[in-house]
């Protein structure tokens, strides 16, 4: 029998756990006739395409979605074990390394609460070394405590939640130094940190927790991963479910961190980061906030005098927000939404008036066979501009109608360019209709109708109309059948495709003797035709029916 050689990690584990097997389960299922885990032949109702392989059990750590993971984190998938939200892989972590009634853990209050509740499941004592006035973590101390106890983990938050600072990376790797156990830090709001994650920059002992709740919007499909050494998450295999990720979020997860979606992902970040800025400064002049703690998460915390008075106020608004005077007296912690919402919350705190409708906006994700579509439109911020469809020309074009439309685009597109553009082309209008329509909400004020172009020895004649009912009509004679890659073809085709989805009568003639010029007037001309259509004026709709 071939010997099993110890690892680092398998001398400081729970000795039953080095010693035991782990679980065995058949994991993801093959092209072979799997009669081998007492699964239903069938997928459940109502048996459509969406449901497809939900009868079959998945792997314990789905490759497909582990390599993701791991290409986002820079970090090899060995280093990656996948559960239902951090606080499982954490809650796991514990439980494969600590002896109940022998094994202690360190941490820092205020912190995330859940680390003593996983100490206490465990039956570890809790090495507290709290934090100063400024609630912030008196590094040294930890440091000489690590050294001087030697707690099997040693927890770290950073940003911190719920105070919302973040510890320098010097610190972190002092602790990681003086520790002869594991240091856990949570990067749980690392995304809204200007300071970069150490996940692929770890010392042996430090594992890194990561979630896809915050930034990426899957909360409630509960996806997180412990980043370490691959001899710590080899035992924490034996430890944790045998199907800890059920297919549902393996599908949801995926699309979500599709390449294309990633750039509205990052629009959304920057809003997060200027938004937590701009509510702090309006904050920080409330006549209920005392202290207000400096963020570098997606939260504020803050220090609240005449709590009652502000309480009653939330209430009114019917506005929640955590409170957090039983571990901190007297203090609260605000969550980051959208910039309307954050405008409900500062009219609670009596800081500014709502006299002005909500932005509109709209996004779409397409994904098909040939193309992953990812777009968001602003209809009122045209700052925030981005378009990359692999397509030059196409990019240029669309860029014409965010600038002349007046309207905020980001617009990402993978597509099979190697067959030809069409696809791309095609999707990517369907989907940019599509947010539109979404952005218009219900077109109570618009102006509905927009005409326009001449741009040298061109003219194009646009009419526009956001009636709801699709129609297009394109009437032009190109000179060349290509600009660049872009078939000349697939400029009427965009319009037809945009029209179907927005909903809309989209009417084109154009004349000229370049088609570059041809087509750029006509997208510069839909863009300007769409202006007067899609500002604001008032709250009457325009339609004698009262509905579009």
């Amino acid at each position: 029998m071939t010997k099993v050689e110890k690892t680092w990690a398998d001398a400081i584990a729970r000795p039953n756990i080095v010693a035991m097997t782990a679980y065995s389960a058949r994991g993801e299922s093959t092209g072979a006739l799997h009669l081998d885990a007492n699964e239903s032949p069938w997928a459940p109702p109502p048996g459509t395409a969406s449901v497809a392989g939900y009868n079959r059990y998945p792997a314990q750590q789905p490759g497909v979605l582990r390599q993701r993971l791991a290409d986002l984190y820079g970090v090899p998938s060995d280093e990656i074990i996948m559960g239902r939200g951090a606080d499982e892989v954490i809650d796991v972590l514990v439980r494969t390394f600590c002896v109940p009634e022998k094994d202690r853990i360190l941490l820092s209050s205020p912190t995330f609460s859940f680390f003593n509740t996983v100490a206490s499941l465990q039956g570890c004592d809790v090495i507290d070394i709290p934090g100063g006035g400024d609630l912030m973590p008196d590094m040294d101390a930890i440091v000489a405590a690590v050294l001087r106890e030697q707690p099997k983990v040693t927890f770290l938050c950073s940003p911190n939640n719920p105070t919302g600072h973040s510890i320098d990376e010097v610190d972190i790797l002092r602790v990681c130094e003086a520790s002869n156990g594991l240091v856990v830090l949570d990067e749980a709001y690392i995304e809204f940190s200007d300071q970069p994650s150490l996940a692929a920059r770890r010392p042996q002992n430090l594992v890194v927790a990561r979630t896809l709740s915050k930034l990426y919007g899957l909360a409630g499909v509960r996806l997180g991963a412990a980043i370490a050494d691959p001899a710590v998450i080899k035992l924490m295999l034996k430890v944790i479910p045998p199907y800890p990720v059920p297919k549902p979020v393996i599908d949801t997860a995926m699309s979500a961190l599709a390449a294309p979606a990633m750039a509205v992902v990052e629009a959304r970040r920057a809003i997060l980061k200027s938004e937590r800025d701009r509510v702090a400064a309006q904050l920080a002049q409330s006549d209920f906030v005392e202290t207000l703690y400096p963020s570098d998460a997606n939260f504020i915390l803050f220090k609240a005098v005449n709590e009652a008075a502000l309480l009653s106020r939330l209430a009114t608004a019917n506005i929640r927000i955590r409170d957090f005077r039983s571990k901190i007296p007297g203090h609260f912690r605000l969550s980051i939404g959208t910039p309307e919402e954050n405008d409900l919350a500062l009219a609670a705190f009596g800081l500014i008036e709502i006299n002005q409708a909500p932005q509109r906006v709209g996004e779409v994700f397409r994904t098909t066979k040939e193309t992953d579509v990812a777009i968001r439109v602003n209809l009122d911020d045209p700052t925030a501009v981005r378009i990359d469809t692999g397509l030059g020309f196409y990019d240029h074009m669309l860029e014409q109608i965010a600038k002349h439309g007046g309207i905020g685009l980001t617009c990402v597109v993978k597509g099979d360019l190697e067959i030809d553009a069409h696809h791309t082309v095609e999707d990517t209008a369907l989907a940019l209709g599509s947010a539109m329509k979404q952005a218009l909400g219900d077109k109570a004020g618009i102006g509905r109708y927009g005409f326009v172009m001449p741009m040298d020895e061109t003219q194009a004649r646009v009419a526009i109309d956001l009636s709801g009912r699709p129609a297009a009509t394109f009437k032009g004679d190109f000179p060349t059948d290509h600009v660049g890659e872009f078939a000349v073809e697939m400029c009427p085709h965009f319009f037809q495709s945009l029209a179907q989805t927005l909903g809309a009568a989209i009417q084109i003639d154009v004349e000229g003797e370049n088609s570059h010029h041809m087509i750029e007037a006509c997208f510069k001309g839909v863009g300007r035709a769409l202006r007067p259509a899609l500002s604001v004026s008032g709250t009457d709709m325009p339609s004698t029916k009262g509905v579009l």
